[in-house]
């Protein structure tokens, strides 16, 4: 049973339950008012840019999603069971700690027309340019980046969304009951002469997608909405669907405004389908494989056979070599002068770009305090729920607080901006405060939840029995142990706080700025050195609360006098 404060547990979880609901609620029903206007549906549809931006937007998503997937599943089948596993699991925190917006710049740096690759290319080519018949002394003039295809964008999206999934197949294959049973399940495979990959994917595989759903289904949401990574690697004539929606909610016409509102929940519908789509074929899938996969040995792949099943992680180490390559190239494009193509080395060095980051430290502050005061609050609200709220009522309005994580950003920012319209918050450091903690609640919840769950509620027995008070026993015992859950949870929630993109300029009006709108902003421009800088600054700062939530994790030695005083 489930730990309870003595001033009243029900009322607790019914004002904790009441302050949070209320919130999303309204935010979610003033975004569908603001949509109920006909003739902003039809404005919309009179729109020459929707179809196109529509079919790109579908497209980049569901190819993001897919290479994610497909990536995701790869890397588990090479690495799953050995010593590569465990390396690739601790450089997970590392790449989960770089925001989306920072690797998307990274990747623009590298990959761009007058990036490093091409460079690259140009100096190992050199040598061989009589022969060739040609030099590149000038940039190509293909799009490697912003491409009307879009497929940069996929390439973001799919390396960013691989490190979350196999996150969350790590959180799943580290409970001990499950990670034993799929052991054995695989070792009696290989007794029956099937090959460590093979094994995997007949046994391991078909039971660890169905626990990935929820996910999957978050990447799938993001994919098709995203709006900042967007912005800085997607195309934009026409934009993606997402895109072209934000910019019409920042129009300051009425008339675009409320296009904006039904193109959110035009948005919110395609996701929807695509959604319902992909279940249909995973359940399609799972009656076809499993009439193909239960009949022996005879489906084995010869290739396979041939191999002995050897598991190679060439894509774990490419997605390893990717972040390094990525995060060298903020660091280094952050300190560039003069770089004349095509040199592969810039002609000198500068410190200009960090002296301006220096320079604003409001923008610094701004991006600190909101973050924190929005993780610490949350983590409050869900530290009281979980000791407050009974097991069947947090059951029941766990689907409440996921909602906003299967959402699109848009629908989601502009229920939150009509929230503080109607309570006079708009434009206000409270008003975004408030954003900022409903946006990041979700993501401390879903990472305090299982840790919480699962603590053993047999040590407040003992406790009690010692004649321990029911809080001394939460000071002393139960909080102390989930020290590590506790500031895990707190480092997502403060590097979600600072890679919110769209509440931050929606419902802060523009008056507040951030490391991420700045760097967003910046992207645009030509100070690649600045850029690079702020690009960096936004992925150091959740990295520092990372590290610092792993030293404040790290176990400590137990002291019997100073536990018994």
């Amino acid at each position: 049973m489930a730990s309870r404060f003595n001033w009243g547990p029900r009322a607790a979880a019914a004002a904790l339950a009441g302050t949070a609901a209320i919130a999303l609620v309204w935010s979610l029903a003033a975004a569908l008012i603001a949509a109920l206007d006909a003739r902003a549906w039809a404005d919309m549809a009179a729109q020459p840019q929707v179809v196109a931006a529509v079919r790109l937007g579908v497209f980049t998503g569901i190819c993001a999603f897919a290479l994610a997937l497909t990536g995701t599943s790869v890397c588990l089948a090479a690495t799953y069971g050995s010593a590569h596993w465990h390396r690739l699991q601790r450089s997970l925190p590392a790449m989960l700690a770089l925001p989306h917006a920072a690797f998307a710049i990274g990747l623009v740096l590298l990959v761009a027309p007058s990036g490093w690759f091409v460079r690259l290319g140009a100096a190992l080519l050199s040598p061989f340019n009589h022969w060739l018949g040609m030099t590149l002394d000038t940039p190509p003039a293909w799009q490697s980046s912003q491409d009307p295809w879009g497929l940069g964008l996929i390439v973001v999206l799919a390396f960013k969304e691989m490190p979350f999934l196999l996150w969350a197949a790590a959180a799943q294959l580290s409970r001990p009951d499950l990670d034993r049973r799929l052991r054995m399940e695989m070792q009696v495979a290989q007794s029956l002469g099937y090959s460590p990959r093979t094994a995997w994917w007949r046994v391991v595989w078909p039971q660890l997608l169905p626990r990935l759903q929820a996910p999957l289904l978050a990447v799938l949401v993001y994919s098709m909405t995203v709006v900042d990574v967007a912005l800085l690697a997607g195309p934009a004539a026409p934009p993606s669907f997402a895109v072209l929606v934000w910019q019409w909610l920042q129009d300051p016409d009425p008339a675009r405004n409320a296009m904006g509102a039904a193109g959110a929940w035009l948005l919110t519908g395609l996701v929807a389908l695509v959604a319902a789509t992909s279940m249909a074929l995973h359940a399609l899938w799972r009656r076809r494989a499993r009439a193909r996969w239960t009949r022996g040995l005879a489906t084995i792949d010869v290739a396979d056979a041939q191999s002995g099943g050897r598991r190679n992680p060439v894509l774990p180490w490419l997605l390893t070599m990717a972040y390094t390559a990525v995060a060298a190239a903020l660091v280094l494009g952050s300190a560039m002068g003069a770089w004349l193509f095509p040199a592969l080395w810039p002609q000198g060095w500068t410190i200009q770009a960090w002296q301006a980051v220096l320079q604003s430290t409001g923008v610094v502050w701004t991006t600190l305090a909101l973050a924190a005061a929005s993780s610490a609050a949350a983590l409050l609200w869900c530290v009281a729920w979980l000791e407050s709220a009974p097991p069947a009522r947090q059951a029941r309005m766990q689907a409440l607080w996921y909602l906003p994580l299967l959402l699109p950003a848009v629908l989601w920012t502009l229920g939150l901006h009509q929230l503080t319209l109607v309570w006079g918050l708009d434009g206000s450091a409270t008003g975004l405060w408030l954003a900022h903690t409903l946006c990041v609640l979700p993501y401390v919840l879903l990472t305090l939840q299982g840790p919480y769950g699962d603590f053993d509620p047999r040590l407040q027995t003992v406790a009690a029995s010692l004649g321990r008070s029911h809080m001394a026993y939460l000071w002393r015992i139960k909080w102390p142990l989930l020290r590590a859950p506790l500031a895990s949870s707190l480092a997502v929630g403060f590097a979600v706080s600072v890679a919110q993109y769209l509440p931050t300029l929606y419902v802060g009006a523009g008056r507040f700025a951030t490391v991420s709108t700045e760097a967003v902003a910046l992207a645009s421009g030509g100070q690649r050195s600045l850029m690079a800088a702020f690009a960096v600054l936004l992925w150091a700062l959740p990295a520092l609360v990372f590290g610092m939530a792993a030293v404040a994790a790290r176990p400590r030695k137990f002291n019997p006098r100073q536990a018994l005083q």
